[in-house]
């Protein structure tokens, strides 16, 4: 089965009701390749402008999402909330989650299951340090991030996976594209012990700094199959990186 193409937009804690609508103006004037799949994700306060206002077509995502049904858990959002607002994905698991935020494997597993279970898709993410990375020890970080995801889920079906290199983010440094491919492949054997059926129809996404120059070539690798896009999501750029497998 051919894999369809999806980028993603993580607009993060960043923008302003004129911005956001900039954003959402330029993707409705925009073209876009129909072959691609595109989640857009602003802060949660303008997640409703975003969907009211952006073409159908266009998925939105939000940036987190809570394992309860609903009650006393203060500033959290609900898997039936946002489906109440029409918005049918999250990303969870993004490594400032992980590591500012310090949810563990675990939690983000258990955010997982709930959400996949009760009707959203997941972008979700996995990534190592720079030290790991130098320590040799990339494969082995993302490795028990998937086992923890896999201790609890059977359903794969409603998951996008988003390696992202914690020491690519916002950093401007950019994995090579053999070393994206390299962790993507590994990744994909690693969804084998799963199913052949799971590696071979989950998606991949590369997050890390990508932008309009470096994601043609990219796009190009066998098991990339499209981006989650930080910074460059907020410009007009964003549009050429949806449209890169056209380059």
């Amino acid at each position: 089965m051919a894999r369809k193409f999806l980028v993603g937009g993580n607009f993060k804690m960043n923008g302003s009701i004129s911005s956001i609508k900039e954003i959402v103006n330029n993707l409705n004037n925009a073209v876009l390749d129909a072959e691609v799949e595109v989640v857009v994700s602003p802060p949660a306060l303008y997640l409703q402008l975003v969907r009211d206002n952006l073409r159908s077509g266009i998925e939105v995502a939000a940036q987190n999402v809570f394992d309860k049904p609903n009650g006393a858990f203060t500033g959290e959002i609900s898997v039936s909330q946002l489906k109440d607002s029409n918005i049918n994905w999250v990303i969870l698991g993004h490594s400032e989650r992980r590591t500012i935020l310090k949810e563990s494997d675990e939690i983000v597993a258990s955010k997982t299951k709930y959400a996949t279970e009760n009707g959203l898709s997941v972008i979700w993410c996995c990534g190592e340090s720079l030290e790991e990375r130098e320590a040799g020890r990339t494969v082995d970080v993302v490795t028990k991030q998937l086992e923890a995801l896999k201790a609890q889920i059977s359903d794969w079906s409603k998951i996008v996976i988003a390696y992202e290199p914690i020491w690519a983010i916002g950093t401007g440094k950019v994995a090579t594209t053999e070393q994206a491919q390299e962790v993507h492949k590994a990744i994909r054997n690693w969804l084998k012990s799963v199913s052949d059926k799971v590696a071979d129809e989950t998606r991949i996404l590369y997050g890390g700094s990508v932008n309009e120059k470096n994601c043609a070539e990219l796009s190009k690798q066998p098991d990339i199959d499209g981006f989650l896009v930080g910074g460059a999501s907020l410009k007009p750029a964003f549009v050429d990186i949806i449209n890169c497998k056209k380059q």
